[in-house]
C-alpha cells in the first residue's frame, strides 16, 4: 500500500521561500523585487511577502534605488550588516590576530598583537582581549557574534573536545581544559580550525585558488602542513589529519632531531624553521640565527647558507612530490615564512622538475600574515549562515 506524501506545511513553504531569496541576495548583492522574482521563479506577491518577513526579522534592509534604467524606480534590498557576525582568530606562537566580519565578507575590524603569553591561560586571555577589542571597534558586543572560528596548530579531536598534534609550538594547548576555557567565553558553537587548512580556505576565497578546483596549499615555516582542496572542497580525511605532511617520512632525522621527529613528525623535524637554523649551525654559521637570516645569507652569496637552503628546497620538493603522486593537483601554493622567502619557489620548482612525473603550477601565496584569519572568516561565514537560516526556519 502506498502512503500518500503529506503536503508541505505553509510555514515550511514560507521558510523555504525566505531562505531562497536570502541566498540570492547574499550571492548577488543588492537586488530588486522584480529581479528576485525572475531568478527565483516565485510570483511577485510571494516575493513581496517573503521580503517583508525577513526585513522585519532584521536580516535585510533597503540599500537604495536602481536608477538609469527604463521603467519604474526599483528599491534594492541587501543583507543587513548585523544579520550575522563572524569572528575569526588566529592563535600563533608569536602573534594573535583577528578580524570581525559580516556574512557577505565585509571586514568590520581587524587587528594583530604580539603574544607575550607563556601559559595556556595567558594565551586564552590574549585571545579574549583581542576579541573584545575587535567588537568594541565595530560597536558590537561579543554576545552579538553569530559564529567564532579559531585557527590553531593541530587537529581537533571531537572525542576529547581538544586539539592534538599541536607539535609543541603552544605548550599545553592540546589539553581539554584549554578548549573548555575557550568555550566558556565564545560559546558552545566555537569551532577550531587547523591553521593551514584555514590558509587554504583563504587562498580559495581570495587568492590563487579562486581559479582552480584542485589545489594544495603547502606551508613551510615554524611548522609544516598542507591544506588540500579537491573539487572545490577542503579535504579533512576520516580522522581530520588529511594534510598533516609534517609526518611524511621523507628523510631520517638528523642528530638532535629524533625527539622532535617523534613528537611533531619527521618532515617537520628536518625542514621547519628551527631545523633550518640547526642545519645552518651544523654547517658552521655563527651568531644570532633565524631561518630568515639564513635565507638572507644565502642570497648574499654565503656558500654554507646556500647549501642549507638548497637542502630545504629539496625536502619541500619531496613533500610536494608525495602530494602530486597521490592527488595530482592543478596548483600548489607555497605559504609560510620559508615558503614565501624570495627565490625559494624557484629552487623548489627546479628540484621538483628532477623528481616528479608531472609538474603542477607552483605559485607563492600573496595573502600574507592574515591568511589564517581570513580563512577562519570564510569558514565561519558558512557556519553562521546555516545558523541564521535554521533560526529563520524555526520562527
Amino acid at each position: 500500500m502506498t502512503v500518500p506524501a503529506s503536503p508541505a506545511r505553509p510555514s515550511l513553504i514560507r521558510a523555504m521561500n525566505e531562505q531562497l531569496l536570502l541566498d540570492y541576495i547574499r550571492q548577488r548583492g543588492p537586488c530588486s523585487r522584480a529581479e528576485l522574482a525572475r531568478v527565483s521563479g516565485l510570483s511577485k506577491p510571494t516575493v513581496s511577502l517573503a521580503l517583508s518577513n525577513v526585513e522585519r526579522a532584521g536580516l535585510i534592509r533597503i540599500a537604495g534605488q536602481r536608477t538609469g534604467v527604463p521603467g519604474r524606480t526599483a528599491q534594492l534590498y541587501e543583507l543587513s550588516p548585523d544579520a550575522g557576525l563572524v569572528l575569526g582568530l588566529d592563535v600563533g606562537r608569536d602573534y594573535v590576530r583577528g578580524a570581525l566580519a559580516g556574512l557577505t565578507g565585509e571586514v568590520r575590524s581587524r587587528a594583530s598583537v604580539r603574544s607575550r603569553a607563556s601559559t595556556v591561560r595567558g594565551r586564552i586571555d590574549e585571545l579574549v582581549l583581542l576579541a573584545n577589542s575587535l567588537c568594541d571597534d565595530a560597536h558590537v558586543g561579543l554576545a552579538d557574534v553569530t559564529q567564532t572560528v579559531i585557527g590553531s596548530p593541530g587537529v581537533y579531536d571531537s572525542r576529547r573536545d581538544a586539539m592534538r598534534f599541536t607539535g609543541g609550538r603552544l605548550p599545553g594547548w592540546d589539553r581539554p581544559a584549554a578548549l573548555a576555557a575557550l568555550r566558556e567565553v565564545f560559546g558552545p558553537s566555537l569551532v577550531m580550525e587547523n591553521d593551514v587548512d584555514a590558509s587554504a580556505l583563504a587562498e580559495q576565497a581570495l587568492g590563487h585558488g579562486r581559479a582552480v578546483d584542485h589545489f594544495a596549499f603547502v606551508h613551510f615555516g615554524t611548522g609544516i602542513g598542507m591544506g588540500l582542496v579537491i573539487h572545490g572542497q577542503l579535504v579533512r580525511g576520516a580522522h581530520g589529519v588529511a594534510g598533516e605532511i609534517a609526518f611524511l617520512p621523507v628523510a631520517d632525522a638528523g642528530p638532535g632531531a629524533e625527539r622532535e621527529a617523534r613528537k611533531q613528525g619527521q618532515l617537520e623535524s628536518v625542514a621547519s624553521a628551527a631545523a633550518v637554523v640547526r642545519a645552518a649551525r651544523q654547517a658552521g654559521l655563527r651568531g644570532p640565527l633565524s631561518a630568515r637570516r639564513v635565507f638572507e645569507a644565502a642570497a648574499a652569496g654565503d656558500e654554507r647558507a646556500t647549501a642549507v637552503v638548497y637542502g630545504e628546497a629539496r625536502l619541500a620538493a619531496k613533500a610536494i612530490l608525495a602530494v602530486v603522486s597521490v592527488v595530482d593537483p592543478e596548483l600548489v601554493v607555497l605559504g609560510g615564512g620559508i615558503g614565501r622567502a624570495p627565490g625559494f619557489a624557484a629552487q623548489v620548482s627546479a628540484a621538483l622538475a628532477e623528481m616528479a612525473p608531472v609538474r603542477p603550477e607552483l605559485r607563492v601565496s600573496a595573502l600574507g600574515a592574515d591568511a589564517v584569519v581570513d580563512g577562519c572568516l570564510a569558514a565561519g561565514a558558512e557556519l553562521a549562515w546555516a545558523r541564521v537560516m535554521a533560526q529563520l526556519a524555526a520562527v
